[in-house]
């Protein structure tokens, strides 16, 4: 037992010197807790009744509730959009208002809207006479809202002022918790053509004059207040998209009579406006699971295309707890429905499309928006509402509830490419996922546009990933999965590892960040990727991401309600992660320092002796084990030779002492020893993954978790015993981090070839 005996006295008489130097230096100046695994409390809104410190509503949990009734009409000669609407909103908050604010963001197409203005712009020496004319040339295009009237529902007038997008409406008298006002807006405006003067909604003008109508924020809407920030009433410049309230809608639409038309809710004058046919088809879809069928067919649509009805229909359609509401007519449309499985109860899964859209659309549209319900009521919970629409746009990709925009079309031969191809395939699966978040998770996407826009891309990946497993037939030869263009860590390298003056955190508000695409789709998309399959592991992650989802389905969460919910609901310290990724634009960077490889020696080495020596005690009393630095000056060669740690003669005799055969027969016998350094250059804490080639062909891989940096934020050590020798270290060789430099990440160092050396060998002869 000398052996555990000095090496105890060795350490304490280690600790005390090493108190004793401190005491004799300089001490250095206090410092604030740079470390990067202290908790968010500073970051994070404290907790309350309304609240909770676990991520979940409190007791005193609110949201206030708008429901509309709506008469529209548009009229397709002039492409004019015209509406009377009542609002009925209900005071849950438990305080007094004496006023009310209504999003008009159709005013950010007004004339004289200042969105423009607040984009840089630059003269260009040449540009086409198309985009010379349009810049400089052109009048602005006048789509704002013309408010005719906002009047009690007796129709006495109700004072109102408009600044830019919002509409402060004076209340008669203030409204106490519980109390309900109506009132009512009349208004119209001009419907602009989304392909040529862009935007959200609008229409596309075909050649053969007629247009496909995609409509949405076509009414005057509610603002949200909420215990958080009280009114929400940050203006629309254009990008940030909408905070909503939930409420129940009853719209009647009227449109030209040879129009078909979809939107939000239920149509709840189906028979009216189905012909015999189109109701036949209609009963034979809501029964067929594997196909979908045609409503409308082609044939019917190019013949509508060729006639412009004088005659008008009113389409009538109720939603009962949705927070918006957008709707598509034409008279080129291609429709056609399937069922989808959903828990015990069938969803409609729909596509309404032109001929322009077609084999594309009808082939795939239908089965992703199915294929999409099903992944995302798979990770979050069942899809509550009775259908869901994707609409073909020209360039349009654009999200609400039960119905979405989305683009993709084939040239006019019918052909399309791989790009063509993905590209619709993907956009219908985000934007159907949107109706999981935000439209029923109801995140503030004015405020935080990653918590619905990052979040959804994370979905989108997994679904993406789904659609490309129960459909192959749907993957282009070559491609053994979906090739998602979100979501995996290498994609978003090139991101993390640019101009540091051109990046954001990504809890940063929409409007104002750098690189919109990677700061609020890409980034948060790969974090939440990597949190799954690298950090937590899909058990923890899908269970806690899950439990987010119903907890907050119809209700407001914020940023801190995600983060807590994650935590409370896997036992999963993150405040590391969500620091790192959400709050800083710090990068990954792990590297392989340096590795040292020893061989148990019978010989003391200087080390022991100088240990010794320092301690004036005698070395043969020690019964140390001696391990020698391959490539040192006491290296030799002989050493290694059939060398392992049971040929040292202290270790045998300390293992028959206290062991007893049948134990020493299960004891591993290493025989080769390394030390190895690993560095972070980058400021992002990450588990370091290892992966271990031996001599014999075999491999191993290891992961070391993220606290390991908890003491020290630059180099972390590690000894490895091994049975068979390390001939190759390799750091994350999945790629699963997304480690910006990998140059380092290599044991002995790989000697990459040069982009210009690969080119030559390439087209070499």
């Amino acid at each position: 037992m000398k052996l555990v005996k000095y090496l105890c006295l060795s350490i304490a008489f280690i600790s005390f010197n090493a108190i004793a130097q401190d005491q004799e230096q300089e001490r250095k100046p206090g410092h604030t807790n740079h470390n990067k695994f202290r908790q968010l409390n500073e970051e994070f809104a404290t907790p309350n009744m309304f609240r909770t410190g676990s991520g979940a509503p409190g007791p005193a949990y609110y949201q206030q509730q708008a429901d509309y009734k709506m008469d529209i009409e548009i009229n397709d000669d002039t492409a004019v959009l015209s509406g009377n609407e009542t609002i009925t909103y209900t005071n849950n908050s438990p305080d007094e208002l004496t006023y009310l604010w209504v999003q008009l963001d159709q005013n950010v197409r007004e004339k004289d809207s200042p969105s423009k203005d607040i984009r840089s712009s630059r003269i260009t020496p040449a540009m086409s006479a198309s985009r010379f004319t349009s810049s400089y040339m052109s009048e602005r295009f006048d789509g704002g809202f013309n408010i005719e009237s906002v009047t009690k529902t007796d129709g006495k007038p109700l004072p109102f002022i408009i600044n830019q997008t919002m509409m402060r409406v004076e209340l008669p008298a203030a409204m106490k918790t519980g109390d309900k006002f109506s009132f009512k807006i009349k208004w119209w405006y001009q419907i602009n053509n989304h392909v040529t003067d862009g935007g959200r909604s609008g229409y596309e003008l075909f050649p053969d004059g007629n247009r496909n109508y995609v409509i949405a924020q076509f009414y005057p809407r509610m603002a949200v207040y909420n215990d958080v920030e009280g009114w929400q009433n940050s203006q629309f410049w254009g990008r940030d998209e909408f905070a909503l309230p939930f409420g129940n809608f009853e719209v009647n639409i009227t449109v030209p009579a040879d129009h078909l038309l979809d939107g939000t809710g239920k149509l709840t004058n189906r028979d009216e406006m189905f012909s015999k046919d189109m109701m036949k088809r209609y009963e034979k879809a809501k029964k067929s699971y594997d196909e979908p069928v045609i409503i409308s067919t082609q044939a019917e649509a190019e013949a509508r295309e060729k006639g412009h009805s004088n005659k008008k229909k009113t389409w009538k359609l109720y939603a009962e707890n949705v927070r918006d509401f957008g709707f598509a007519t034409s008279r080129k449309y291609i429709w056609d429905m399937m069922a989808v499985k959903i828990g015990n109860k069938d969803v409609m899964a729909v596509s309404l499309y032109s001929k322009e859209g077609n084999p594309l659309w009808e082939e795939w549209s239908t089965r992703a928006v199915a294929s999409t319900l099903k992944t995302y009521s798979r990770m979050t919970f069942d899809y509550p509402y009775h259908k869901a629409i994707s609409v073909h746009a020209r360039r349009q990709g654009m999200e609400y509830p039960m119905i979405c925009w989305n683009y993709g079309r084939p040239d006019k031969n019918g052909k399309y490419d791989d790009r063509t191809k993905y590209g619709m395939m993907s956009v219908i699966i985000h934007e159907v996922g949107h109706n999981f978040f935000p439209m029923i998770v109801n995140s503030d996407e004015r405020q935080w546009t990653w918590m619905d826009e990052g979040l959804n891309t994370f979905m989108q990946y997994v679904a993406e990933q789904d659609f490309g497993e129960w459909y192959p037939s749907a993957l282009s030869p070559g491609d053994k999965h979906y090739p998602s263009r979100r979501g995996p860590a290498k994609n978003i390298i090139r991101y993390m590892e640019g101009n540091q003056d051109y990046i954001a955190p990504i809890m940063t508000k929409g409007l104002n960040t750098y690189q919109f695409g990677n700061n609020a789709y890409g980034k948060p998309a790969t974090a939440l990727n990597i949190l799954r399959e690298t950090v937590m592991g899909r058990e923890l992650f899908d269970y806690a991401f899950k439990e987010y989802t119903h907890r907050w389905k119809f209700k407001h969460p914020t940023p801190e309600d995600f983060f807590r919910t994650m935590e409370d609901a896997s036992a999963f310290d993150l405040d590391w992660y969500w620091r790192g990724w959400f709050y800083t634009t710090d990068w990954v960077d792990i590297g392989l320092k340096d590795v040292k490889k020893y061989y148990v020696s019978s010989e003391p080495n200087q080390y022991a002796k100088n240990y010794a020596s320092s301690r004036n005690l005698k070395l043969e009393d020690l019964d140390l084990v001696y391990l020698v630095e391959e490539g040192s000056e006491e290296f030799d060669e002989k050493l290694r030779k059939g060398t392992s740690a049971d040929n040292s003669p202290t270790l045998k005799e300390y293992m028959m002492d206290n062991f007893t055969p049948e134990e020493r027969k299960n004891i591993k016998q290493p025989k080769y020893f390394y030390n190895i350094t690993f560095e972070k250059p980058g400021g992002l804490v990450m588990p370091i993954i290892v992966e271990f080639t031996y001599a014999d062909g075999t491999s191993k891989t290891e992961t070391y978790p993220a606290q390991v940096w908890r003491l020290n934020d630059t180099e972390i050590s590690k000894a490895v015993a091994s049975v068979k020798e390390i001939v190759s270290i390799k750091i994350d060789p999945k790629q699963e981090t997304a480690d910006i430099n990998t140059s380092n990440n290599s044991w002995p160092k790989e000697v990459k070839e040069s982009e210009f050396d690969n080119f030559k060998n390439k087209v070499k002869g």
